[in-house]
């Protein structure tokens, strides 16, 4: 393939959160070593809904995912399946959610935690979590420095030419305590902080990177519907392609087909968002 990337999502921050508090993402763009922009995410701005956006580069109206309740096997071309068309290896650290809408629904808590499946169209190896009795109480959730040492193992073990990485720590937190609060304050430090040696450690692997949230949060915990905290987050790239202007508002349905043409991949008539990446000329 033309090039390798990793997507790398933290859920539900806002833009304001990663640009005051990911110290270490904010050096690499001051250092000019990477680019970032604002993301704004789809309506409904709920997280299934985003997944399915952000894979599928169509809206939710179009994809019919209309929330967390409504999850079920997309029919629309998505990454996955574009980077296999293409001869690409795929891989997936997420949660459950993504594999029921790239792979296989229901999800079968035996045979889908884990798998390896070369000849897959889709996912060839996953790694999923469910969060299974999630709540307020007990967020269920995995540490992300484990997350990120599995990407980088199935990167090291199988080659992927695309990976996505899906975290849901700091929405889940977010919901409890809100955002602008001392205990946020310490957890997108410590996520940052987390996730800065892994960034070397994929550059010298040779992956092009792109860090972003699938939305924001509001000033209540709450996200789905519109609005700047809602909707926003910040998108971090490393790599040698050049973007638009920083005051860019990039359309969540951009990703998918700006992933794809980074990856030398055919982009399907259903995207209709035009990449946001461009070679240097």
């Amino acid at each position: 393939m033309k090039s390798k990337l990793l997507l790398i999502i933290i859920d539900g921050v806002p833009y304001r959160n990663w640009r005051r508090l990911f110290g270490n993402l904010e050096g690499w763009v001051e250092t000019g070593a990477a680019q970032v922009w604002t993301h704004r995410a789809v309506l409904p701005s709920i997280s299934a809904s985003c997944y399915a956006s952000i894979h599928t580069g169509v809206t939710p109206q179009e994809h019919g995912c209309t929330g967390n309740g409504n999850v079920f096997r997309l029919d629309k071309p998505d990454i996955f399946s574009q980077v296999r068309r293409a001869g690409g290896v795929t891989g997936a650290v997420t949660h459950s959610f993504w594999s029921q809408f790239f792979n296989r629904h229901p999800f079968d808590f035996v045979r889908d935690i884990e798998y390896d499946e070369p000849e897959s169209d889709t996912i060839n190896h996953g790694r999923f979590h469910t969060m299974t009795g999630y709540g307020q109480i007990n967020q269920m959730t995995p540490s992300d420095v484990d997350l990120f040492g599995t990407l980088t193992n199935l990167c090291a073990r199988f080659g992927l030419d695309y990976g996505i990485l899906h975290t849901c720590t700091l929405d889940s937190m977010g919901h409890r305590f809100f955002h602008d609060c001392q205990e946020m304050d310490h957890a997108c430090a410590v996520m940052d902080e987390m996730l800065a040696p892994f960034i070397h450690k994929w550059l010298d692997m040779g992956y092009e990177i792109i860090v972003t949230a699938d939305h924001g949060q509001d000033d209540r915990g709450h996200h789905g519907g519109r609005g700047m905290l809602q909707q926003d987050a910040a998108l971090y790239y490393f790599g040698p392609a050049k973007g638009p202007s920083p005051d860019t508002v990039i359309d969540q349905l951009q990703l998918a087909p700006t992933v794809l043409s980074r990856l030398g991949a055919p982009i399907p008539e259903t995207m209709r968002a035009a990449p946001f990446l461009k070679d240097q000329s």
